[in-house]
């Protein structure tokens, strides 16, 4: 098979086998989208194409983005990038050979999660049935946080929930993940108490719109934006502004620090990470191990906090 005539074309083919194929992630091939088109334009400045470009010219490419100053992260990530799109090239025919299967990358910094005290969370869910414009806003904040803390799922998961998975006071949810991989959540009885009202208010408000001539939305967290429910940047800035209303630092909060959360306080109580890991969708077990050494972080630093032969004997004199 002959390859694309442009390196547009390169890049929107690649995209459109990863979304077909794979059920690649839309924030994944945008960010792919994103590297690939900076490469190639890179290619372009100095006369060559991904047709012609072997592996000098990508080994170039990388040193150039690390003398960007480029985190580890992000060069990591560009060169995963151009590597899923010569295996690809590879495969359809459109090179005799991979440049890029034998460049190592410079890997990604191992970096602890940041999570939450059990306290702050409480702080955070006392935050959101108190932070609203009118109850329904209450509601559906109270809803929001409490399924993200009973489930650990990730934002885009809970955002785009259809409403369908939520009828009938479920025990569990089902949750389409990364790749299209369905798996199951259970609710906690908190977070199912919230749903219920949620629900309710959330179907007559449903059922104004269909009076008005609109039609019903099939998520759970409807908005009349395009997505057609509430976007991640605006749950982002909705949890910035409950860490505020909660007494707990801003810096700290994020949607995604309270899937760590769940999953540290699973493992601090005594859940196995067999199990962690299929609540929180991970393909691999080595994503979820690092939830043993955030709670191993945690222990050193009570133990350093409260042990008495920690403590500088001075501060008992006096």
């Amino acid at each position: 098979m002959s390859a694309p005539a442009s390196q547009e074309l390169w890049i929107s083919t690649f995209l459109q086998a990863q979304a077909a194929e794979l059920g690649a992630a839309t924030n994944t091939l945008l960010a792919y989208g994103r590297d690939l088109k900076d490469f190639a334009a890179w290619l372009e400045h100095r006369k060559f194409t991904f047709d012609q470009a072997d592996r000098d010219q990508i080994e170039a490419y990388l040193i150039d983005c690390d003398a960007q100053g480029l985190s580890r992260s992000t060069r990591a990530r560009r060169l995963s990038a151009i590597k899923q799109l010569y295996r690809f090239a590879f495969e359809e025919g459109w090179r005799e050979a991979n440049p890029a299967i034998q460049i190592k990358g410079p890997g990604r910094q191992k970096r602890l999660p940041k999570t939450l005290e059990v306290s702050e969370v409480d702080r955070l869910l006392d935050a959101a049935r108190q932070t609203g414009r009118s109850k329904a806003d209450r509601d559906r904040n109270t809803c929001l946080m409490e399924v993200l803390y009973a489930t650990g799922m990730r934002v885009t998961e809970l955002v785009s929930l259809p409403v369908s998975s939520a009828r009938g006071d479920p025990r569990m949810l089902l949750v389409l993940g990364k790749g299209g991989k369905e798996r199951m959540v259970p609710l906690s009885p908190p977070a199912r108490d919230a749903l219920s009202v949620w629900l309710t208010v959330r179907d007559k408000a449903e059922d104004q719109v269909l009076k008005k001539g609109g039609q019903r939305s099939r998520f759970l967290f409807p908005s009349r934006g395009k997505s057609g429910h509430i976007t991640r940047h605006r749950f982002f800035l909705l949890v910035k502004e409950l860490a505020v209303q909660g007494g707990v630092s801003p810096e700290k909060v994020t949607p995604h620090t309270l899937r760590h959360a769940f999953a540290t306080h699973l493992l601090a109580n005594g859940a196995d990470l067999r199990s962690i890991q299929t609540l929180l969708g991970h393909a691999d077990i080595a994503t979820t191990e690092i939830y043993t050494h955030v709670l191993d972080e945690r222990l050193a630093e009570l133990v350093l906090q409260h042990h008495p032969l920690t403590k500088d004997p001075k501060d008992d004199e006096g």
